[in-house]
Order: C-alpha cells, then structure tokens, then sequence
C-alpha cells in the first residue's frame, strides 16, 4: 500500500466519523440531523472498505448512500403541516431503500442513479425556499450536491481517479454535514460556532493523536487487512469521543457515581449551564426576531417543555416575565430554563375552561398542551402507562387515542402553541411598546 491512501484515508475516515457523531449528539431527534450522520458514517465506512478492498463493490455502495441520505435530509428541511409530513417522510424512507436494492444489482456507472432522489428532492426545496431559513441554504446545498455528483461520476467512471475523487467526496460531505447543522441552529435560535469548534478541536485532536499513528501502522502493515481494520476502530473510538462528548461524559458519571445521585445531578446542572453557554444566542430584544419567528420558538419551546437542556437554549429565555422570575435570583442558563418552563405553565394553565373537566372542543388546546407537552404523554404510543396518572390523565389519553387521529392532535398543538405565544408577545410589546397580535406565518 503506497503513503497516500492512508495518508488520505485516515483523515478523511476521522473527520466524517466525528462530524456523523456531532450531528448526532447536537439533537438525536431531529430527522434533519440524524439524516446527514448517516450518510457521513456511510462514507467513513466506505472509505475504510476501499483501503482494505481498492475497487470493491461494497466500497461503492457505501459511498453512493450519502447521496441517498443526502435526499432524505433536504426532504426534512421541506416546510411541510403534520398532514403533509408523515406521507413524504414515509415516502423518502421507502424512496431510499428501494434505490439502496436498487444499485446492489447495477453495473458499477449504472449506480449514478441513485442521485435520482437527491435531485427530486432539491426541485422540492427550491419550489419552498421562501420558507426555508437561512435563504441561501438551498443554494449552497444545491452547489454541494453539483461537486458531489462530479465527485462520485469520477469515482465510479473508470478513469483512474479514485483517490482524488474519495477525497473530493469527503469534502463535499463535511460541507454538507456543516450546512445542515447551521440549518439546525437557524431553526432551533441557537449558536453554532462556539459549540462546533469545541467539538472541532476534540475531532482534530484525535485525528493528529490516533490518525498519524494509524496511518502510519496501515502503511507499514502493507496487506495485513486485520491490522488496517482494528486501526480504523481506535480512530472511530477517538472520533466517537470528541463528537458525542456530552452523551459520554453523562454515561461515565452514570458508570462511576452511580451510587451518588445528588453528585450527578449537581455535576449535570454544571454541565447543562457550560453547554447553554455555548449554543445560546447572545441576549437580544426578542421583538426583533418578528412575529413569524417568535411564533415558532414559542411552538419548540412548548414542544421541548420536558427538556431543561433544549430550554436553556431556547431565546424565550431572555422573556422579560423570565427575567422578573429571576429577581433576586442566580441568573444562569439553567434558572432562566426553569423559570420559562413556570412561565409556559402559567399561560397553559390559563387556557383552562372554567368548569367540571371536559373533552369538548372547548378543551381542546389546554388538554392538548397541559397533557402533551406539560406531562409529556405521547397517546398514540404502544408504551405509553397510565398506572399513577390522575382520573383526567387517564380519560385524557384513552380520549385522544379513541376519537382524535394524531395529525388532529399536531393541528391543535399549532394552535394552541399560537394562543400561548400571542400571550407572551402581548406581555413582551406591553412593557415596551403597543400590542399587536400574532398573524399566522
């Protein structure tokens, strides 16, 4: 094996792998995220293939899937209702896997088409880039994805450049990876550039620690495959550190104290104000961010009651009704999280009809929030117990799971999320300036 396969190998193997954990670990829910890991770890994987195997068939599918995820992640950021979601999701899932057959039985050119659904995909995102925030995502998607197809048109034509052309690929895919976690943070009202480049720092410190001894053990190994493999293994695990950071450090102090709770729960606070700083936007009057914007913090906020993380990072923190919350108080990222979630409280609590408890349609957004967001319950799902709920928890539940189809329940999560956030927006002009109500987007 000549220097530069691993010399170009490593580094690229490291880098994607740690971006595909960064994705992952930035927000595990988010379909938008978890779509671009995948198909950086794809590459990885198809990448360490082509070093023990040059040429292999299976090297050539795996790095032809980002194409494939590629797709699936412009089709998340698509402006869709809950109506229209669930369809395309399905759709782009079932899309995927057909054309993943699809190209295992090809010839090795044949295999171009699976950038089919990638065009498809960013037609969509084109014809909704009115709605899509920042409005220059879909143009740099769209050139990424243009070098991606010539790199990977010369990967798979038989001219010689495989090499380059990985190497091309992997740039295009960090790229990618970095567009998409911009777009995460456009849509969640976080920071970006703090947190990434901490974790880029871990990523490039286990590619200089544990990428120039591996490259340089592959090279000296020559044709020893099991000595190549365990390699790429003591990178993924340096690469797996630095992009999953927090979920490791969780799941060490877990292994270490967990005969010690409260040491983990203050540790956990610690670490949850540490990490807020880094991806919380700087304190700005929330007036300027419109009311459009205003309204769909107001519709994650809710959604993400459960979580003081997600909280902590939310602008809604810099309310003034959280601020007077925090009179007297240390102000940190994790009081201004539980003071929001007070104040998200009180406004649910005021959408309650007076009266016996109900299931009427006058009860339909505070049931939909108190019950959904406020206690967390999912009724559409197979686990879901009610053994210590409250009477109304339990009639709540079988109600929604009897006679409200779960889009139903999405649409009212809308608007009761609208409700709510034309309280907070008259609370917020009324210390400042005339009210005005919220306009649907």
């Amino acid at each position: 094996m000549t220097l530069p396969v691993p010399a170009i190998a490593v580094p690229a193997f490291a880098l994607t792998w740690w971006l595909s954990c960064y994705l992952i670990g930035r927000d595990p829910r988010r379909a938008s995220l978890r779509w671009p890991a995948c198909g950086l770890l794809s590459y990885a994987l198809g990448v360490a293939v082509w070093t023990v195997a040059p040429g292999s068939e299976a090297a050539e599918i795996l790095l032809c899937v980002p194409a494939l995820c590629w797709a699936g992640a412009v089709v998340a950021l698509l402006p869709l209702t809950p109506v229209e979601r669930r369809p395309i999701d399905r759709g782009a899932l079932t899309l995927g896997a057909l054309f993943l057959l699809i190209i295992m039985f090809l010839p090795q050119v044949g295999r171009l088409v699976v950038l089919a659904p990638l065009v498809g995909a960013l037609v969509l995102l084109w014809r909704m880039r009115a709605q899509v925030s920042p409005v220059s995502l879909p143009l740099a998607l769209t050139s990424m994805a243009v070098l991606y197809t010539a790199g990977l048109a010369l990967l798979l034509f038989p001219f010689g450049g495989e090499v380059p052309a990985i190497a091309a690929i992997g740039v295009d895919l960090l790229v990618f990876g970095y567009l998409m976690a911009v777009a995460h943070a456009a849509e969640s009202g976080e920071r970006l550039g703090p947190d990434v480049r901490r974790s880029l720092a871990g990523g490039l410190t286990a590619a200089l620690l544990l990428g120039v001894p591996a490259g340089l053990t592959i090279w000296l190994a020559g044709d020893k495959d099991v000595v190549t493999v365990l390699q790429f293994v003591v990178v993924a695990a340096g690469a797996t550190v630095a992009g999953l950071g927090d979920l490791v450090r969780r799941a060490m102090d877990r292994l270490a104290l967990g005969d010690d709770s409260g040491l983990r729960a203050d540790r956990s606070a610690l670490f949850l104000n540490a990490d807020a700083l880094l991806r919380r936007r700087e304190p700005r009057r929330l007036e300027a961010l419109g009311e459009p914007e205003f309204l769909r913090l107001t519709r994650r906020a809710l959604t993400d009651f459960g979580d003081l993380n997600r909280l902590a990072r939310s602008p809604l923190t810099d309310l003034p009704l959280v601020g007077l919350r925090l009179a007297g108080r240390e102000d940190q990222p994790r009081a201004r999280a539980g003071a929001l979630r007070a104040v998200l409280r009180e406004c649910v609590s005021e959408l309650r009809p007076a009266g016996p408890f109900g299931t009427t349609d006058d009860w339909r957004h505070y049931n939909v929030l108190q019950f959904c967001c406020v206690l967390g319950l999912n009724p559409y799902s197979r686990r879901v117990r009610v053994d210590g709920l409250s009477r109304e928890a339990r009639l709540v539940v079988d109600w929604f799971r009897r006679y409200v189809p779960e889009d139903v329940t999405k649409q009212w999560l809308r608007e009761a999320a609208m409700v709510v956030a034309e309280r907070l927006w008259t609370e917020m002009e009324g210390r400042q300036l005339p009210t005005r109500s919220i306009k649907t987007p």
